[in-house]
């Protein structure tokens, strides 16, 4: 199970907004793509040394808006020095995207594997990145589960329970998977996934 999952139970045992979940992940997503897509466009990774002098280089971003199933999303469009960028994420003035939502739910539902990735990204849009750049993609999720998994537990908790709750997950067949969760009960009352297994 990865770290979306985890929020998702999270948010259903506390009652939180579910929408905002999903708008949260869904932009952040959506803008690594973008970001992404400019490195490789230029073909050399931000900070790197071999885009000096290289002729190109990256030019800030402007913001623009999109409105989803799940609230509006505030993207950062990346610009390139010479204007030659064209992202291929979004459609152009188009304040709506269901391609899009269907895509990055498509990547959490899968698991967000490169070669998974890659698959969709090829399918979408014809071009095949490389695995280099797939992996700057999954990065910032990578990152944030592995953040989540070595976090330190400061609150105190009067109580820790066990549970599973069984979700469909969709491979070559959709079948009911059992997510066991340890919930901490603080002294407020409140409840926090404190860890997870499958």
């Amino acid at each position: 199970m990865n770290d979306f999952t985890t929020e998702i139970v999270q948010t259903l045992v506390t009652k939180g907004d579910l929408n905002e979940l999903f708008r949260s992940h869904l932009e952040r997503a959506v803008n690594t793509l973008l970001r992404t897509e400019l490195t490789a466009f230029l073909e050399y990774e931000k900070y790197d040394r071999t885009g000096f002098n290289s002729g190109n280089s990256r030019n800030g971003s402007y913001s623009r808006s999109i409105k989803t199933e799940y609230g509006e999303l505030t993207l950062e469009i990346p610009r390139d020095r010479n204007g030659e960028f064209k992202q291929q994420t979004l459609p152009a003035y188009k304040r709506t995207n269901d391609t899009l939502e269907t895509t990055i739910i498509h990547l959490f539902e899968k698991g967000v594997t490169m070669s998974e990735i890659a698959d969709l990204i090829e399918k979408m849009y014809g071009h095949h990145y490389t695995p280099q750049t797939m992996s700057n993609m999954t990065k910032v999720l990578t990152e944030e589960v592995n953040a989540f998994k070595v976090r330190t537990l400061n609150d105190k908790y009067v109580a820790i329970f066990m549970d599973a709750t069984y979700i469909p997950l969709k491979r070559q067949t959709v079948s009911k998977e059992a997510i066991y969760i340890a919930i901490g009960i603080r002294e407020d009352g409140t409840k926090e996934v404190l860890s997870y297994a499958i």
